[in-house]
């Protein structure tokens, strides 16, 4: 604007970088099924963009799945550098490429060869997942959005849930933002999304993919668990023939940073193969809390001990001690339930400001005064989620209200949502809390209140005790505390009888000469006899030993 308002005119060399900065947008006119204006777009594309420079390391970024008429698995990629050859392997996930594919529409060409910057699609590859990135990372910032919102499915009666659970997970494969949750108990179907527009689409999707009408319940908000102190989670699992125990140290993360896992243990204490398959279990599945049965999030989890069996280990015990080890810590914390919480933009006319403020309060929400028509703030899902249809009835279709999930807060209303939820995680037998151990040749359960009296590796807690009983009181050698235990009259009555214990000469003592002490071979009842008791008379004489 500047340059125009100075010139009359706007430098072209200018522009292809300022849209690379995001800070100029350009619009094109036309339709495509006309042929209308798709030249001069194409060529305004080469025009005004910049080509990027690529490395010579291998990279791609997958950015969507999806199948072909024959139901074949599609990985939609980008190459960020180098090349990708059909039959490569992929090693993050050892699998093949079979295919490489450019589509034009549902047409497409096989390629043998894609260089940097082609945009393809390829077969042979089920591991794959969106946003995901192969090759050297791709420091690009990662778009993603969370569902907030999770809704029960209800299928037509003569479906059943459990076959028709598969075909749902082909569509979770390719949005990324749609969640399916199997509930075990219950036979249910949960499905989370982002709102309403998102159930549209799924249920047009569903349609006309698997030819199935679907519906949903009333719906509820995705909420989540965090820990609020620092604790050490034990896991032990041993009954007959196997053996792991686990250390995990739990402790609460930045808001946003998500589950986050670590290794703190030393090789010589367990192998790193050992270390490598806990990491795995860490993430391997979606762990819950123990107020509401919600997923995790917000916490860092670090590896800090393990043992294993040279004999009866194997791969399964570790998974077993690892979860048992993160639910027993998570039983011994202080956790915190959160809820989604909506970044907001409210303009209202000047004549509604104080009901709209009003309304914000009364939703749990933080609001600052941008002018004498706009708030700007943030409120929880859960209060504002039909706030849209109020505002546009109070301000007679005036007012302009956006709203953006800025991520999860501790929940307004968690004593509530908790008792409303019902859930006794001692009950849950997908997540026990308690560990397994080996007494008698038989495996016994031991609750988690109960586990650190039969840990077999020393805790965090009691390493610390350890070090501070030994910064406080130095540690006394054997002879130091012998010394403290007797007095000085005893110790020289020692010393004096002691005093020609290697001499052969008699022993002087205050009452004369004591013999030496005589042994002799009893042939009828085969054992020693000690004369020093008979040389003696009644007392019993006493026998030192000085070192």
């Amino acid at each position: 604007m500047d340059d125009y308002l100075e010139k009359s005119n706007i430098d072209l060399d200018e522009i292809p970088k300022l849209i690379k900065e995001r800070k100029v947008f350009p619009c094109f006119f036309g339709s495509a099924l006309k042929l209308e204006g798709v030249s001069e777009f194409l060529s305004d594309i080469k025009k005004y963009s910049i080509i990027p420079s690529y490395d010579k390391d291998f990279s791609m970024k997958v950015f969507k799945i999806s199948r072909d008429n024959q139901n074949n698995r599609l990985t939609h990629v980008k190459i960020l550098g180098g090349s990708l050859f059909a039959k490569d392997k992929i090693p993050e996930i050892d699998e093949k490429v079979n295919e490489i594919r450019i589509y034009s529409g549902e047409k497409y060409e096989s390629i043998s060869e894609a260089g940097p910057g082609t945009i393809c699609a390829l077969t042979g590859l089920n591991l794959t997942q969106s946003l995901q990135v192969f090759g050297k990372k791709d420091d690009s910032p990662s778009m993603t959005l969370q569902p907030v919102l999770t809704y029960g499915l209800k299928l037509p009666e003569d479906i059943d849930p459990i076959s028709f659970l598969p075909k749902l997970r082909q569509l979770e494969e390719e949005e990324p933002s749609l969640h399916i949750n199997w509930n075990e108990k219950s036979k249910n179907i949960n499905i989370q999304v982002m709102g309403a527009v998102q159930m549209e689409i799924l249920q047009s999707l569903v349609k006309d993919r698997f030819s199935v009408d679907i519906d949903f319940d009333a719906g509820s908000i995705v909420y989540k668990e965090t820990i609020a102190n620092a604790v050490e989670g034990l896991g032990h699992f041993e009954p007959l023939r196997h053996y792991a125990e686990v250390h995990l140290w739990l402790e609460p993360g930045e808001q946003g940073s998500g589950f986050v896992i670590d290794s703190n243990c030393r090789e010589d204490m367990l192998d790193l193969n050992w270390q490598r398959l806990i990491m795995t279990h860490l993430l391997e599945k979606e762990h819950i809390g123990v107020l509401t049965g919600s997923s995790l999030t917000d916490m860092k989890v670090t590896l800090i001990a393990g043992r294993a069996h040279l004999k009866h280990t194997e791969g399964g015990d570790f998974r077993q001690a690892t979860y048992r080890a993160l639910r027993q810590g998570l039983m011994k914390a202080n956790s915190i339930l959160l809820e989604p919480y909506y970044d907001f933009y409210l303009h209202v006319p000047q004549n509604c400001i104080g009901r709209a403020m009003t309304d914000i309060e009364r939703m749990h929400g933080e609001f600052e005064l941008k002018d004498q028509n706009t708030l700007l703030g943030s409120a929880p899902v859960a209060c504002m989620q039909n706030y849209q249809i109020e505002v546009a009835s109070y301000t007679k279709g005036e007012g302009q209200l956006q709203l953006d999930v800025s991520g999860y807060k501790p929940c307004h209303n968690a004593d509530e949502v908790i008792m409303a939820k019902k859930y006794n995680p001692d009950t849950d037998e997908e997540n026990p809390s308690g560990s397994v151990f080996c007494a008698h040749g038989a495996g016994f359960f031991v609750p988690w209140n109960k586990v650190g009296e039969y840990i077999h590796i020393q805790t965090q807690a009691e390493k610390e005790d350890k070090v501070e009983e030994e910064r406080v009181e130095p540690k006394k050698s054997n002879l130091e505390k012998n010394l403290d235990s007797i007095g000085i009259e005893e110790i020289d009555k020692i010393l004096s009888n002691a005093s020609y214990a290697n001499s052969n000469k008699p022993q002087i003592s205050k009452k004369g000469i004591r013999p030496r002490i005589k042994k002799e071979f009893h042939e009828s009842k085969k054992k020693e006899v000690d004369y020093t008791k008979i040389l003696d008379g009644k007392k019993e004489i006493e026998k030192y030993l000085l070192v």
